[in-house]
């Protein structure tokens, strides 16, 4: 069977703040360069500056063909990016170049419903989750902060956090993670 990579699948994770989301998909990522994998780990937001230096540069076509030697390309932390136009458009213009050819991985603390605050527009936000989506694992992490058991095992005094429920995704595909590397 073809791994996940092989196929241009994408992995999404989705939680709260302190679910494990950048741990995961550092293990993850981890296991594909073990395995002989290009793999680029970068926040969203350094990705986006990078894309945006390139098209102001007038040479996004080839960072883009540069981004495209990668395997896999793990986009840490979506939901803090709150994008202007430029940056909207290039994130699009990576998501789109890579569909069904190579592998994005995502860790999110929005979910779906939420990500008008990244894209802005409501037909550019449905077609960026409609190509992630269409040949994706999705994870959702629930449970407690592990920031936070950590602190209380070592008896730091306790933090402040909101709970706040996130609704279950779906996917199509039923395959675990782990199988598909």
């Amino acid at each position: 069977m073809r791994g996940f990579v092989d196929r241009g699948d994408n992995l999404l994770a989705f939680g709260l703040p302190g679910r494990g989301k950048s741990h995961l998909v550092c293990a993850i990522g981890h296991e594909l360069v073990r395995r002989g994998r290009r793999v680029l780990f970068t926040p969203t937001y350094a990705l986006v500056q990078r894309l945006l230096a390139a098209k102001r540069d007038l040479r996004l076509e080839k960072e883009l063909a540069t981004l495209d030697g990668f395997d896999a390309v793990i986009l840490d932390d979506i939901g803090y990016v709150q994008q202007n136009r430029d940056e909207m458009e290039v994130l699009f213009t990576f998501l789109s170049e890579r569909y069904e050819r190579k592998t994005v991985i995502i860790t999110s603390n929005l979910v779906f419903s939420e990500w008008d605050r990244i894209f802005k527009d409501p037909m550019t936000t449905a077609a960026a989750i409609d190509r992630l989506v269409h040949h994706s694992v999705i994870i959702e992490m629930t449970g407690p902060s592990i920031r936070n058991e950590a602190a209380k095992k070592r008896g730091d005094p306790p933090t402040t956090t909101t709970s706040a429920s996130t609704t279950p995704m779906k996917n199509e595909r039923s395959e675990q993670p782990e199988d598909r590397a």
